[in-house]
């Protein structure tokens, strides 16, 4: 869901004269985007200002506000984010080369005028270390938000968010700059994994071999298995070799 397409056709028209603030936006009477947040700056600075709320999932995406009210559903998303954050934080605890970051933690970048908060994410020390990803603190301490590129962002797509993850978000990461966008469906009763390599013309898919896919990134191969647990409900488990 886009906030500022009208507006934005509103302006084009001549109807109304930016730079000017537009109208709050109120979300299904749960939230409330302020008029005076209307670039990626503005953007940022309501998502640390008391203003921000509690619940709900937003981003900025190239000149769009995207909102999700909805609720995180359990077996073909929770479910799958468990996995990949069992396996690929348990390799990073391991090679201690990077850290891997799960969802909730909020990614901005200033040139593909992004800013938002994916199912995961993982950066090496190197890229740390080189200015490449840095962190941004939070005025009561801590790291509040990351900012520029990482290696590997993960999204898993649900019935929300399908245009934002394989369309929208697919060409922003890449503009990012973003090493590889890891890509996962399991709505369907073939999970889909991709791993997509960034290259000058835009992201590749790696070739599957078997079900596996080999990540750059990570210097190892991995594959998405779907389980059945006793009560018949769907158990997934992301394998590495």
């Amino acid at each position: 869901m886009t906030v500022s397409a009208l507006h934005e056709r509103a302006v084009a028209s001549g109807a109304l004269n930016p730079p000017g603030p537009r109208c709050p936006v109120v979300i299904e009477d749960q939230a409330r985007i302020p008029g005076w947040v209307n670039d990626l700056e503005t953007f940022r600075r309501w998502t640390r200002s008391d203003e921000f709320p509690e619940h709900g999932f937003f981003a900025y995406l190239r000149g769009d506000i995207w909102a999700d009210m909805s609720m995180e559903e359990l077996l073909t998303h929770n479910r799958v984010k468990v996995a990949y954050t069992v396996t690929l934080g348990g390799l990073v605890q391991q090679t201690k080369e990077g850290s891997f970051v799960a969802d909730r933690m909020r990614w901005s970048n200033v040139e593909a005028e992004l800013s938002t908060e994916p199912d995961g994410l993982f950066y090496t020390l190197a890229t740390l270390q080189s200015g490449r990803l840095r962190f941004v603190p939070g005025a009561q301490g801590g790291i509040i938000e990351l900012e520029s590129t990482p290696d590997m962002v993960l999204e898993i797509v649900s019935p929300s968010s399908v245009t934002k993850d394989t369309v929208r978000l697919r060409d922003l990461y890449w503009r990012a700059g973003v090493t590889e966008y890891w890509l996962v469906d399991v709505r369907s009763q073939s999970p889909r994994f991709e791993i997509l390599r960034h290259t000058p013309a835009g992201f590749a898919a790696v070739e599957s071999q078997d079900d596996w896919l080999t990540s750059a990134v990570f210097g190892r191969a991995f594959r998405l298995q779907r389980e059945v647990d006793p009560l018949g409900h769907s158990w997934f488990k992301l394998e590495s070799t």
